[in-house]
Parts: structure tokens; C-alpha cells; sequence
């Protein structure tokens, strides 16, 4: 039996909805682990969304710990915005480390979880206390992808590198980038919500019957905004989508979803296809739940390569060029991957391995 309350200090990535929908998950199991745990989540990503995912009680610090990579929208990098800002980062990389340490021992965690800053791992390691990495991707390897010809990015490497082998594994996540120059890489299997289809309630609200398609719209936590208004209109189809991308633009095969009440794992269970971009959170809960995705190339962004390879895998998926987005001459995709058997859904068997191996650590 335990003497003390154990107590998580668990950093999550603000650089879309993924990093959350790999973290909550795990946390909703590592609670039923750890019944006592205390949970700090320190992160930009908006506290009531976190409480809709995640189960326990948790103290919220609304406090950034990473910043990814900067964006031109959910599709395009910004190169030279990143390079200047991870400069500044790393400009005195020693004295913000310190900070850091800092920080957290104010905080005083027995354990530290990051998705997937550096910066919290290598401020747990100043202090002795451990720290325990997951994620399908890491900001070494995307960084250098983007930046590696530029002046300084060597050494900026090196040191976000030298951070994440200071915890005590790095948890990759089925489907992630190789990672392979990671000597504390421990591989899982998804790691994804599970949600209960309410297909016959949205049809109810909608006023659509049983024969309509369902297509769920959601480009995962990045501002921006599709010309959904040139998109293909097609019979017993019906388009699910934020309110804002429907202003003043209202068709009547377009629906908002923000204002049915309905979680948005739950609304992809119950849909027959998400559009989206290549990000982890979403292929892995449509994988996880069985359901068809037409996703929109993603520019260069590196991991999306090894999440469409597992879904053609494993579930069912059909590429979109950004072009085709734009112009919405997508009809005759749309119809192929209608046509497609419903896949199997695949078992998020990644929750409890990363759960029990943090438990164990707790």
C-alpha cells in the first residue's frame, strides 16, 4: 500500500489535437491503475476540451512547454518562422533548462510525461526525478527534416536529441516514424479513445433518414478554414463540420456539428467517413473505431507517410491532393470510398501498455 499520494506532472504538446487524444486515453486507464494519483497537465490546449477527454481530476496550468513547429495553416509549414523560433529557444539552452528545473520542482512530481516537449524531459533530468516520453513523433526529427540546411540547426539537433534520451523511455506509439536513432525507444501498440456510435440520435437531430452518408469533417486543432462551399454535392450525402466554416455559406447538405452536444470521438463513430489531414489522433481513432478516412495531403510534414501506410493496412483510406480540396473536385473519391466495405476496427492495445508501464514507474 502506497504511503503517499503519487503525483504526475504530464506536459502535452499544443501543436494540434493529436497530442491529447494520445495522452488522454492513457491517463483514463492509468487512473483506474493508480486510483491516488494526482494529475498537474501543464499545456496551451484549451482545459475544457481536456476535461471532456480525460476522466480523473486534474489541476490545469495553462503554460506552453513547446511550440512544434510554426504554421502557415494545418497543411504547411512555416520554415523560416521555425528556424528563427527555435533559435530563440535554444539561445541560451543551459539557462532555459534551468528555468525549467525550476519550474517543475516547484511543482515537485514524483514522475514527468511528456507528448512530446524535450524541454520538461531534460528539467526532470536536472533534477534527478524521471520522466517518461510518448508519442508517434518527436520535434528532433521533424525539425531537422524542415531546417537541417539552415546555420545552427547541428547543435539545436543535438540538444533536443540529448533531452529525450535523459527519460526513461521514449513510448512510440503504432503508427510513428521510425525513431530508430533512440536508444530508450520502447514500442506500443495505438493508442486511441474508444466512443459508442450514436448514429440513429445525429440522424434524428439532422432530420435525415437511415440511407444518408455521413462524412465528418475535422483538419485536428489547426486554424483554418476549407472552401467547403465548392465541395461536391451528392444524393443522401451529408457533410458534418465547426459552425465557423459554415457561416454565411449554409447548404443545406451541410450541417455544424459544434452544436449537437455530441463528443467528437463519438461523432466519428457514428459517421460512415472522416476528411481530414494526416495526424495521429485522427487515423488512429478512425482505425480504432472502423471507420473510412479521406485525408488531404499534408505538404512535406514527415510522419504522415507511416500513418497512411498503417491505415491502408490495417483500416481503409484514399488520398486527397490540396488542390482537389480547394477545388472540391473530389466527387468520384468520395464515391470509392463509400463503396468500400466498412474495415474492421483495429484494438487501441497501445492504452494499457503505455498505462501499466507508467504505473510501474509510479
Amino acid at each position: 500500500m502506497m504511503n503517499k499520494t503519487p503525483h504526475l506532472l504530464v506536459c502535452i504538446s499544443g501543436h494540434g489535437y493529436g497530442h491529447a487524444a494520445q495522452v488522454a486515453p492513457v491517463l483514463n486507464i492509468l487512473h483506474q491503475l493508480v486510483p491516488r494519483l494526482r494529475l498537474t497537465l501543464r499545456t496551451t490546449i484549451a482545459e475544457a476540451h481536456l476535461r471532456r477527454l480525460i476522466t480523473p481530476e486534474f489541476h490545469y496550468i495553462a503554460e506552453s512547454t513547446d511550440f512544434g513547429m510554426r504554421m502557415l495553416s494545418a497543411l504547411d509549414v512555416d520554415v523560416a518562422a521555425s528556424m528563427l523560433a527555435y533559435r530563440e529557444f535554444h539561445a541560451d539552452w543551459q539557462g532555459r533548462v534551468e528555468a525549467e528545473a525550476a519550474t517543475i520542482a516547484e511543482l515537485a512530481p514524483d514522475l514527468v510525461l511528456s507528448d512530446v516537449a524535450y524541454l520538461p524531459l531534460a528539467g526532470a533530468a536536472a533534477l534527478g526525478i524521471p520522466s517518461v516520453a510518448m508519442c508517434s513523433l518527436n520535434w528532433a526529427d521533424i525539425f531537422r527534416h524542415f531546417c537541417h540546411k539552415e546555420s545552427g540547426a547541428d547543435l539545436i539537433v543535438q540538444q533536443i536529441e540529448n533531452a529525450y534520451a535523459q527519460s526513461k523511455a521514449f513510448l512510440c506509439l503504432q503508427p510513428s516514424m521510425p525513431m530508430s536513432w533512440l536508444s530508450n525507444r520502447m514500442s506500443i501498440g495505438p493508442v486511441a479513445g474508444r466512443a459508442s456510435s450514436r448514429r440513429q440520435e445525429i440522424n434524428q437531430r439532422l432530420g435525415i433518414s437511415a440511407e444518408h452518408q455521413l462524412v465528418l469533417v475535422s483538419m485536428g486543432g489547426i486554424a483554418m478554414r476549407m472552401p467547403v462551399e465548392h465541395w461536391p454535392v451528392m444524393p443522401n450525402v451529408r457533410w458534418l463540420m465547426q459552425a465557423d466554416w459554415l457561416a454565411d455559406r449554409q447548404r443545406e447538405d451541410m450541417s455544424a456539428f459544434d452544436t449537437l452536444g455530441i463528443s467528437f470521438s463519438e461523432l466519428l463513430a457514428s459517421c460512415d467517413v472522416l476528411l481530414t489531414k494526416p495526424g495521429y489522433g485522427a487515423f488512429a481513432e478512425a482505425g480504432c473505431h472502423g471507420i473510412r478516412v479521406l485525408y488531404v495531403e499534408r505538404g512535406e510534414w514527415p510522419e504522415q507517410e507511416y500513418l497512411i501506410q498503417w491505415l491502408q493496412h490495417n483500416g481503409c483510406c484514399q488520398k486527397l491532393s490540396a488542390a482537389q480540396a480547394q477545388s472540391g473536385d473530389f466527387g468520384l473519391e468520395l464515391e470509392r470510398i463509400l463503396a468500400q466495405p466498412k474495415p474492421a476496427a483495429i484494438e487501441p492495445t497501445g492504452n494499457m501498455q503505455a498505462a501499466e508501464y507508467i504505473a510501474s514507474l509510479l
